[in-house]
C-alpha cells in the first residue's frame, strides 16, 4: 500500500481563519470599552507599549522572511530568527497582534487577539511541522530536538554571513505589513466613535 503524501498547510485557509476571528471579535472592539478612560496619561502609555509590541511584530517578520522566503518547504531553514523557534513567522504575528490588542486601550482586547492569534498559529504549526517531518526526516527530528517549538530562546542564536531573499516572498510580506500598520489609524478611529458616540456596553481592564 502506497503511504498517503504529507502535504504542506494551506496558508491562505489560514489567512482566512484569521481574517474571519478577527471579524467576529469586531463587535466586542466597538462596544467594549477599556475601564482606563480613552485619552488619560495611563491609555496613552499602554497604547505606547501596544504600538511598540506591534512595531515588533511587523520588523520580526520582515526579518524572518528574509531567511525562509527562498527556500520554504524546500530546505531547512536553522539559521537567523529559526535558530531561536521553528516558527519566529507566527511568534511575531502574535506579537503584533498582541500589540493590536493593547492599543485598544486594555490588556482584555491584548488577551482576546493575542489569544486567538496564538491558538490559531499554533495548531498550523502543528500541522506544518508533521510536513517538515516527513519531508525532512531525521534533519528535522534533530532540530525539533534542539529548537523551541513557538516560544523563542535568544541563547541559541546563529546565522550565517550571508542570507539569500525571494523578493516575491519580501514583496508579500510588506504588503501583510501595512495590514498591521493600517491597525493605527483604525483604533485610532474606534477610539473617537466610543468617545464621541453612546456604544459602550460594558468596561474591562
Amino acid at each position: 500500500m502506497t503511504a498517503t503524501p504529507v502535504l504542506p498547510v494551506n496558508q491562505k485557509r489560514r489567512i482566512l481563519v484569521l481574517r474571519l476571528v478577527f471579524v467576529a471579535a469586531l463587535p466586542l472592539i466597538l462596544f467594549v470599552q477599556p475601564r482606563i478612560p480613552i485619552g488619560t496619561f495611563q491609555h496613552e502609555a499602554i497604547e505606547a507599549v501596544g504600538l511598540g509590541l506591534l512595531l515588533i511584530g511587523v520588523l520580526g517578520r520582515l526579518w524572518s522572511i528574509l531567511y525562509v522566503g527562498s527556500v520554504k518547504n524546500r530546505e531547512l531553514m536553522r539559521s537567523g530568527p529559526y535558530s531561536m523557534t521553528r516558527n519566529p513567522l507566527y511568534v511575531f504575528s502574535t506579537i503584533g497582534m498582541t500589540g493590536i490588542g493593547l492599543m485598544l486601550g486594555a490588556v482584555f482586547f491584548a488577551v482576546l487577539l493575542g489569544g486567538l492569534t496564538f491558538a490559531i498559529l499554533y495548531v498550523t504549526a502543528s500541522r506544518e511541522a508533521g510536513f517538515l517531518r516527513a519531508t525532512f526526516g531525521d534533519a528535522y527530528t534533530d532540530y525539533a530536538r534542539e529548537v523551541p517549538f513557538f516560544w523563542p530562546d535568544p541563547r541559541l542564536y546563529k546565522s550565517t554571513d550571508s542570507v539569500t531573499f525571494s523578493s516575491r516572498a519580501l514583496r508579500n510580506t510588506l504588503f501583510d505589513a501595512l495590514g498591521f500598520l493600517a491597525a493605527i489609524p483604525v483604533v485610532e478611529l474606534i477610539d473617537a466613535a466610543k468617545t464621541s458616540m453612546d456604544l459602550v456596553l460594558f468596561t474591562v481592564f
